[in-house]
């Protein structure tokens, strides 16, 4: 049975350290179920017992987006990465490393709770005022509707910010995912009654104007959502505003 060397860098906040396992693989595994293999018998490649690894996973078919991590370097799902396919790649060894733009909790787990913050922060939701039937709402373009679509599929996985270069310690850019989010709700006929309130919010510090376009959240984008397309439009959307509001108008644009 082929086997391959899976090196982890795991640990606690200020004690980070490599720990390599060897690992039996089976067709069609992924990065989770050698993660499960190694969770069985968490002996290391020196025969030393230790702790089994710590890492998220919810839906194993890459909708949830709790399993991101560094794979190889490359900031993406564990469930759809394939083992195979990661050895065709990389050789034999596969590198597993926890994402470095948001807090380390333990081993592979981070905590990405300001990626939600900043999603509360552009009111990245539909705003009601009570649950009743109101007929049909505004009829959408087919072109709306397909970038609506691919918009709402982002996962909030944190992989665009991982690979922004804007998105550090010293910047307070929000990353990519929430102003695509501001654009999704922008389309939205119900949502759109809050979009001068989500553009005003994109034009503080750490919104839209910081963004130094290496279109790197594109590259990464398990879902391939047009990140970049909804970040021109909300640059775009965030100048109309100023010039909204500068002269007193209430129109809002889209």
């Amino acid at each position: 049975m082929v086997s391959i060397d899976v090196k982890i860098f795991r640990g606690e906040p200020g004690n980070q350290y490599w720990q390599t396992f060897r690992i039996p693989i089976e067709p069609g595994m992924n990065v989770i179920s050698v993660l499960m293999q190694i969770q069985r018998n968490p002996v290391t490649i020196e025969g030393e017992l230790t702790t089994p690894v710590a890492w998220e996973s919810g839906c194993l078919e890459e909708v949830c987006g709790a399993c991101a991590m560094l794979i190889n370097g490359y900031p993406r799902q564990a469930c759809t990465a394939l083992i195979e396919n990661l050895i065709q790649e990389n050789g034999s060894t596969i590198s597993l490393a926890p994402l470095t733009k948001f807090p380390l909790i333990r081993d592979l787990v981070v905590d990405r709770s300001l990626m939600f913050e900043h999603l509360k922060h552009v009111k990245a939701w539909v705003e009601v005022d009570g649950y009743y039937h109101a007929g049909s709402g505004p009829r959408l373009s087919q072109e709306k509707q397909e970038v609506s679509y691919r918009l709402s599929t982002c996962m909030s996985c944190g992989c665009c910010s991982e690979a922004c270069p804007q998105v550090n310690s010293h910047s307070s850019f929000i990353g990519p995912a929430p102003i695509a989010q501001v654009r999704l709700f922008s389309i939205h006929p119900t949502a759109r009654l809050l979009h001068a309130d989500r553009v005003r919010a994109l034009q503080e510090d750490g919104g839209v104007s910081q963004c130094g376009n290496a279109q790197n959240c594109v590259r990464v984008c398990p879902k391939n959502l047009p990140l970049a397309d909804a970040i021109a439009a909300a640059g775009r959307d965030t100048t109309l505003q100023a010039w909204y509001d500068l002269f007193g108008l209430q129109e809002r644009c889209l």
